[in-house]
């Protein structure tokens, strides 16, 4: 519960804009890793798979927190208040360098380590990538004959954009849409981060464009489509765990190495289909039975 605590104070602070010496006393156990992840559906599922791999691996670890946006979740990595975070590369180099230009997936890595903090460092990215879309409905896209956003610039004054209040002000959210593509949207509604509420308004009209991710079952399940992105505003957005040096011990490296190597695209699209479908398992059971196919661990949670 402490712990709980400390996190979320840190994520208060961050989302207030606070500045300052870190928090005394976050530091977590030495001999634990505490793990975080966003408060979206697949960041807690990644965070889970990698308790549940080092777990297994004889890693003592603390069941994860889901903090927040990255601007909550990253000062807690950085003070201390948890030590292991899923992240994206191309949105993590954005969030820490607003003039980084790469976005190849090598590129965007290499740039990412040298952007990051001191006492932090990466695994090794996965080949699975979520990225950024501008969405629309089927209906949207064949109205107006939309394939990419360039060609939803035209329209721009019309639409009421829906995404999170991060991309209204996220260097590749907003303004990177109007620097790219000339895009100026007649209004900005602010909802969630690639959530319910943000599908919820694309489908019912209250929106005409917005911002979710390409592994969201809430593409297909909805028939949305998801805009080309032929200026590449959004980077390469592959998994990578970003972790506090002090906790970065071979095995643990070498535990979260092993789930990037073995993680594609395809299969966290899956997960997330799991995760969302009917039954609504526990995150705790998909990460479990992704792991168990892949012999990373021996079954059960």
């Amino acid at each position: 519960m402490t712990r709980l605590v400390a996190i979320l104070l840190v994520a208060v602070f961050a989302v207030a804009g606070c500045g300052g010496d870190p928090l005394a006393g976050s530091d977590t156990d030495p001999d634990v890793v505490a793990i975080g992840s966003g408060n979206f559906t697949e960041s807690q599922l990644l965070a889970e798979v990698y308790a549940l791999a080092l777990r297994d691996a004889g890693v003592e670890v603390e069941n994860p927190v889901a903090i927040g946006s990255r601007e909550a979740y990253f000062p807690a990595l950085q003070d201390g208040s948890v030590d292991l975070i899923p992240d994206y590369s191309g949105a993590l180099l954005t969030y820490l360098d607003q003039e980084a230009a790469a976005v190849e997936p090598d590129d965007v890595y290499r740039d990412l380590q040298a952007a990051l903090p001191p006492g932090l460092v990466l695994g090794e990215r996965s080949e699975a990538e979520n990225s950024d879309a501008v969405v629309v409905t089927r209906e949207t896209a064949q109205r107006w004959n939309l394939v990419s956003i360039a060609d939803l610039a035209r329209y721009c004054p019309e639409v009421t954009f829906g995404g999170g209040s991060e991309f209204r002000t996220r260097p590749d959210g907003i303004p990177g849409l109007a620097r790219n593509y000339g895009c100026a949207f007649g209004e900005y509604r602010t909802l969630d981060s690639g959530g319910p509420l943000t599908v919820a308004a694309l489908r019912g009209g209250d929106v005409q464009a917005a911002n979710l991710f390409t592994t969201d079952p809430a593409l297909p399940q909805n028939d949305f489509v998801p805009l080309a992105d032929p200026k590449e505003n959004f980077a390469a957005q592959n998994v990578v765990p970003v972790m506090a040096e002090r906790k970065a011990s071979p095995q643990v490296r070498a535990v979260l190495d092993r789930i990037s190597a073995e993680l594609t695209t395809d299969e966290l699209l899956a997960m997330n289909a799991e995760a969302a479908g009917p039954d609504k398992p526990a995150l705790r059971t998909v990460a479990a039975d992704w792991l168990s196919s892949k012999q990373i661990i021996g079954g059960g949670t």
